[in-house]
């Protein structure tokens, strides 16, 4: 039982990173509806920018993580504005493409800064743990709890209340008639991606965080968040948190019991294992647990 409740924590604990990164690209698909596939260099990038500011500065822990958001923001309107504004109107498709392409130029600046050497961020108290009975947890996990709870808390309150938040949940839901009643759709744009950018960064930090620290492979981590965007809907806030939570949960408890209940699937398949259940759920709920059903009359 304290294996099983131990994988759990460390299942939510990574599930959290995957929730954070797959908000960031459910805010850019309700507001665009591109699906952004350039989350894994804004990860990369936030990640480095809270470790230029702890390390190399010596700020705080959250003071520099705090300042890394802003950057990772500005970072996400700059992509925006230069890259993606001037192709307003074009296919859907030739925009994701475009945002391969700023992937790509974004890990090219971000492997240069990491060489070979893992870029570790210092949690205060990271290496610290908290135990109720023969389960424990870091002060890192527990701080990572705290913050994507905060965050959620907060996107829940600002799209439910905010003039602004309620002009882009009009934007997303109808761009001609949000621009008839006087919202300015380019600047939702921007915002939704500096929305996506900061999250990125709060992902990033906590990556950075890890034991592993932030190497030129971690981009991959933010692919694990595709399938949970796919899990819990393409346009679904809640739908995000949730699948990203249930894709942790199942990469965790897949790694701890999988070698021993189906060996024949071969070693590593905990990182199949989210894939496969993306599967699953398109077999039953083809728009996702949470996602809005689109009918085309023809």
């Amino acid at each position: 039982m304290t294996e099983f409740v131990q994988a759990v924590v460390n299942g939510l604990g990574q599930g959290s990173i995957y929730a954070l990164l797959a908000l960031g690209y459910v805010m850019i698909y309700k507001a665009t509806r591109v699906i952004s596939f350039a989350q894994p260099a804004l990860m990369v990038v936030g990640g480095l920018l809270t470790y230029h500011f702890t390390e190399e500065f010596g700020l705080p822990f959250f003071v520099g993580m705090s300042l890394a958001i802003l950057g990772g923001a500005l970072v996400g309107t700059v992509v925006e504005r230069l890259a993606l504004r001037p192709m307003i109107g074009k296919p859907v498709f030739t925009l994701a493409i475009i945002t391969i392409g700023v992937d790509i130029v974004l890990r090219i600046f971000s492997n240069n800064y990491i060489d070979v050497q893992p870029r570790i961020v210092n949690y205060p108290g990271g290496s610290e743990r908290f135990r109720i009975g023969d389960v424990s947890v870091s002060h890192q996990t527990l701080g990572l709890f705290a913050v994507t709870a905060v965050t959620v808390t907060a996107l829940a309150l600002f799209f439910q209340y905010s003039r602004t938040g309620l002009a882009m949940r009009a934007t997303a839901l109808d761009q001609e008639t949000a621009l008839a009643q006087g919202i300015r759709v380019g600047a939702i744009f921007a915002l939704a991606w500096a929305i996506a950018g900061g999250l990125a960064a709060i992902a990033g930090t906590f990556v950075a965080a890890g034991t592993a620290g932030m190497e030129q492979t971690s981009w991959i981590i933010a692919l694990k968040a595709l399938p949970a965007i796919i899990i819990g809907g393409l346009d679904s806030i809640p739908g995000a948190v949730i699948g990203g939570l249930a894709v942790g949960l199942v990469e965790s408890l897949t790694a701890i019991y999988q070698p021993d209940v189906a060996p024949w699937l071969g070693r590593n398949f905990s990182l199949v294992a989210p894939y496969a259940l993306m599967l699953v759920v398109l077999l039953v709920k083809p728009y996702g647990l949470f996602g809005t059903k689109e009918v085309e009359r023809v």
